[in-house]
Formats: C-alpha cells, sequence, structure tokens
C-alpha cells in the first residue's frame, strides 16, 4: 500500500492507554462527543460494536430540522436550539448539509390556509432570523419564508389536489447529502484532535470499583479478543425506553422542481397547541430519487430485529395514494426503504394521537450512587452536536471544566473546510480526470470535501482503481480508499456507509460482484471470507426491501408529475 493516509483500528492503544472519556456508541451522537471531548483537550476514546453510523443515524430522512413544528407547540427555546444547530452544520460541514425548499400547499380558510399557515411560518422567521445569518457561505444560508400563487403551485406540482388550493407557502430546512459520512467526519475530526476511534470493537461490561465506574470491558467483535479498557468518564448512547421505528422510503421517481413537497396524511399530533388537521408526509428529492416519509410506529428497542415487513410497506404506498391520488406510486418504484429506533413519548398515550420524543435525555449515574457514567439519547440528528456540549459540560464535575479556545460551532468537520461550496464545486469539475463524470465528481465532492484529493491521487497512482462500479458513480479508488484511510472492515462498510454505492438502492450483481473481486485483492480474503461478506451485504439490503435494477444497471427515473399516465 503506498498512501500516506493509512489509518487503521488501533487496539493496542485501546488496551493500554488509560483516557479521561470513553465514549460508547458510534452514531452521531457519539462521534460529536468523541469531538467535543477531544477538542476540549481530553484523551479521548470512542467505540462502536458495528461500524460507525451502522444505525438509526445512517437511515433517517435526510432532513436538518430547524424546528418549524415547535411553533405548534410554542417551545421557542427548542426552536432556536434547532435553528442553530442546522446553522452549526451549514457552516462546519457545507459538503455534506445544504438548504432545501419545502412547499406546502395552502387550502381553503381554516388551518390549512394561507394566513394561518402563513403566520406560523413568518414567527419561525421572526424568531430565527439572527441565527442563520452566521453561515457565510451565501449557498448554505437558509432563506425566509415566501409564498406561492395558485398558478406558481401547480405549475410546480401539477398533479396535487386542486379543490380549494389557494397556493403554497416555502420554508427551508437542511438536508444531508450522505448521513453516515457526516457521522464518519465527526469521527474523523475527533481523530484529528488525537481521539483514538474503533468500530467492531464492543463494550461488553463495566468495570467498577466500589461505586465508580472505571472503564468496560471489550471484545473485538473481528477477531474475538478480550481487554479492559480504562477510563475516568464513560458516556454511553442507548436507554430503555418507548423507541419509535420511524420509516421512510426510496423511489425512483422525481419532481422537475427541487423542493420538497407536503402532503396532508392521517395521523394528528395530539400535544400541538395549533395543530392543523393532521401532521403532514412528505415528498423529499434528495439525488436522483424521491425519499417519501416519514411513518411513526411504537415497537421495543431491539436494533438488531427491527424491520419492515412488505404488506407494511404496501400500507404506507395505500395511505400515500389515498392522500396524493395522483401520485399512483407502485411498490416496484420502491428502491429501498430506511428505518431506525429513535426515542418517542410516552407509549401508554398513543392511543389519543402520535407524541413525539421532546427532548434528548442525558442521564448522570451519580444520582443512582454511580459515578463516572453518564447515559444520553439523542432525540434528533440535528441536535447531536448540542448534546454531546451538554454532556462534557455535565462531565465536567467528574473530570474537570474544561473548555477548549476552539468553538465547535466553527471548527469544521473533517473535510468541511470550504469558503464556498459553488465554487469549489465548479473548479474541482473543471479539473476532473477525464474517467471520472460530471456526477461522479459532484457525488465524490460532497462526500469527502477538501480530501477529495486524496482519493483522486489514490487513483492516479494505481490506474486500476481510475473506473467507476457498473451502473454506479462510486468509483474503484473510493473502495480502497475507504479500506486504508476511514477504516473500512467489511463488505457492508463501503456499500452502505463509506461510499454511496448501496445507500440509494441495490445497486446490482455486477457492482457488487466487482467490489468482492476487488477487496478480495486488498485485504487478502479467502474465498470463503468473500461469500461470508457478500451474504452479509445482500441480507442487509434484503432487510432495507432494496431491489436489484434491470440488468445491473441504474434504473431510469421517471419524473413524478407523469407517473400517474405511465
Amino acid at each position: 500500500m503506498h498512501s500516506s493516509h493509512v489509518i487503521g483500528r488501533d487496539i493496542a492503544r485501546l488496551a493500554s492507554e488509560p483516557f479521561d472519556v470513553l465514549v460508547v456508541g458510534g452514531g452521531a451522537s457519539g462521534a460529536a462527543t468523541a469531538r467535543e471531548a477531544a477538542l476540549r483537550g481530553f484523551n479521548t476514546a470512542l467505540l462502536e460494536r458495528e461500524d460507525f453510523s451502522a444505525g438509526a443515524s445512517a437511515h433517517c430522512f435526510k432532513v436538518v430540522h430547524g424546528g418549524i413544528r415547535y411553533v405548534q407547540h410554542a417551545d421557542i427555546r427548542r426552536l432556536r436550539a434547532s435553528c442553530f444547530e442546522r446553522a452549526v452544520l451549514l457552516r462546519i460541514a457545507p459538503h455534506l448539509v445544504s438548504p432545501l425548499p419545502f412547499v406546502i400547499p395552502t387550502y381553503g380558510r381554516g388551518k390549512s390556509s394561507r394566513w394561518f399557515l402563513g403566520a406560523g411560518m413568518l414567527l419561525y422567521d421572526a424568531l430565527s432570523a439572527d441565527l442563520n445569518r452566521h453561515v457565510a457561505d451565501p449557498s448554505r444560508r437558509v432563506r425566509g419564508t415566501r409564498f406561492l400563487s395558485r398558478g406558481e403551485t401547480l405549475e410546480l406540482f401539477p398533479d396535487i389536489g386542486t379543490s380549494g388550493l389557494t397556493g403554497a407557502a416555502v420554508f427551508e430546512d437542511g438536508q444531508m447529502y450522505n448521513p453516515p459520512r457526516l457521522v464518519l467526519a465527526f469521527a474523523a475530526a475527533a481523530r484529528e484532535l488525537g481521539a483514538t476511534i474503533v468500530n467492531y470493537v464492543e463494550a461488553e461490561r463495566l468495570l467498577v470499583d466500589g461505586t465508580r465506574v472505571i472503564g468496560v470491558q471489550a471484545v473485538d467483535r473481528l477477531d474475538g479478543r478480550r481487554f479492559e479498557i480504562r477510563s475516568r468518564l464513560q458516556p454511553g448512547y442507548g436507554q430503555p425506553g418507548t423507541y419509535s421505528r420511524d420509516t421512510c422510503f426510496m423511489v425512483d421517481r422525481k419532481f422537475a422542481a427541487p423542493m420538497a413537497l407536503a402532503v396532508q396524511g392521517r395521523a394528528k399530533d395530539s400535544d400541538a397547541l395549533l395543530a392543523r388537521n393532521t401532521r403532514h408526509l412528505f415528498l423529499v428529492p434528495w439525488r436522483n430519487s424521491t425519499l417519501v416519509g416519514v411513518w411513526h410506529s411504537i415497537v421495543p428497542r431491539d436494533p438488531d430485529s427491527v424491520g419492515l415487513p412488505r404488506a407494511e410497506l404496501r400500507q404506507f404506498i395505500d395511505e400515500f395514494n389515498t392522500c396524493y391520488p395522483n401520485l399512483q406510486l407502485r411498490e416496484s418504484d420502491v428502491r429501498r426503504a430506511d428505518f431506525g429506533l429513535v426515542p418517542f413519548g410516552d407509549a401508554s398515550s398513543q392511543h389519543g394521537g402520535l407524541s413525539f420524543g421532546k427532548q434528548s435525555r442525558l442521564i448522570d449515574h451519580r444520582r443512582f450512587g454511580q459515578s463516572g457514567l453518564i447515559s444520553l439519547i439523542t432525540v434528533r440528528y440535528t441536535v447531536a452536536r448540542r448534546d454531546a456540549v451538554d454532556a462534557l459540560d455535565l462531565a465536567a464535575g467528574q473530570l474537570d471544566a474544561r473548555r477548549s479556545e476552539r468553538d465547535s460551532t466553527l471548527l469544521p468537520l473533517s473535510g468541511g473546510d470550504i469558503a464556498d461550496f459553488n465554487s469549489s464545486l465548479s473548479a474541482f469539475e473543471a479539473r476532473r480526470p477525464q474517467w471520472l463524470s460530471a456526477t461522479a465528481a459532484r457525488g465524490m465532492l460532497h462526500n469527502y470535501g477538501t480530501h477529495v484529493g486524496r482519493v483522486i491521487e489514490l487513483a492516479q497512482r494505481e490506474p486500476r482503481l481510475a473506473r467507476c462500479f457498473t451502473g454506479s458513480h462510486t468509483s474503484f479508488a473510493e473502495a480502497v480508499y475507504a479500506v486504508r484511510s476511514e477504516m473500512a472492515q467489511r463488505m457492508g462498510d463501503i456499500v452502505f456507509r463509506r461510499t454511496e454505492l448501496g445507500t440509494d438502492g441495490h445497486p446490482g450483481a455486477a457492482a457488487l460482484d466487482e467490489l468482492e473481486t476487488l477487496l478480495a485483492q486488498e485485504l487478502g480474503w479467502s474465498a470463503e471470507r468473500s461469500r461470508q461478506e457478500r451474504t452479509l451485504v445482500e441480507g442487509e439490503l434484503e432487510r432495507f426491501l432494496a431491489t436489484p435494477p434491470n440488468n445491473g444497471t441504474l434504473q431510469s427515473t421517471r419524473p413524478i408529475q407523469q407517473a400517474h399516465t405511465a
């Protein structure tokens, strides 16, 4: 291997070095906490029992919420906190987060009317305007509310219901280009600040000295080795409670307009003070497809067993077609589903309507007589950084009250030091190598940011890597870079979390064959190991209802507006 950026799993350091902070859980909150701890100068370690962002963080709706629904709840504090964190992500990760307009059609004179909805949105603007100004890149600034006439709305979305339609209100939120890589950017930032980050290491049990937690017994899930990790403080993620399986699915359709559309659903938000008739479902453009969701279902907290039966998917499709009759979605349009567990309200109250998790849960176990342990459950991806700050502030009583001179709201994440993303994109597309298409180049800059040159250099050094997988915009160089520089250990790490290969549907048998051969060469896998890895990937694709495209190539995308006449 010739890469100057080779990064491996430093198990020896985990087993031999005492840490100030040991973070257990490598999703959005865990990675953000590791970064915050390292930024404050604590000797930090991060463990993840699977791969980074292997759970709910990877399977979300890709929206960075500014908290507009908190207007209905008259919860100004949470609204401003969410808007602030959205602005932070737009600033520190401009390659991975960008604004997206949401269009809400208005009808009649009641709670679906232009004046009712518009008043709430203008109030939202007034409460958050100062926060949006903190983003320097003009392409990453969230714009204020604007209104569309009936004609303008139908020009954008000609198939929506027209009876009583008066126009639409438009607000903007954030959207993640690639949620797993946003988690990875947090984790890589922690590593760049000196933290030890390791995937596929599980904390099996706590090590206790009297009433104080002093570390964990861990196991390397790749080779079975057990060892102890010593630490002064252990923030952990995931606790018993009521959880919702939040579900969306991706369809092979796309609106002509790069805007999300709200569709009036059936379920009500039982806690809203100023609720409209029912909660919205959304059609959200993402890359070259459209996301449809979100549905909430109370389930036991068991991330490994949660799934989505196809019969339930068909129910969701039927509901959406009832709410938006001209769309006429079909099961064959679905490229894949996404679902993950998030904290919810009190399960005993669900008969009266949906009651969402209101805030993240931060628990100092000293109140139960056990020091050295903090638990955190983050309610939304958006507030992961804020929750990390709160966790470290809470830890001050057990460590020391360190504050970094560098502000975590300003310091770019790994790859995110980009002043003007659109200018950087134009420059990269202009100088891209001949083997890389414009579409592939855009995806590469989004995924790697300022580190994109490392991937290109790798392809230049090893010309066999200067090509894309069949039917995909993902390159061989990205897959090998993931192994050498991003701690990818398994085939699924590359398919689902380091590259775009399997994040928007089944990549096709030909692409998986090529990746299997490439990884066998790169990692020295036996034929049996290769078969095992391929079986795991196919199982994950099946779990998320990913359907293989025809002939192993990307399916054409039908415009949504013409879908019902096809």
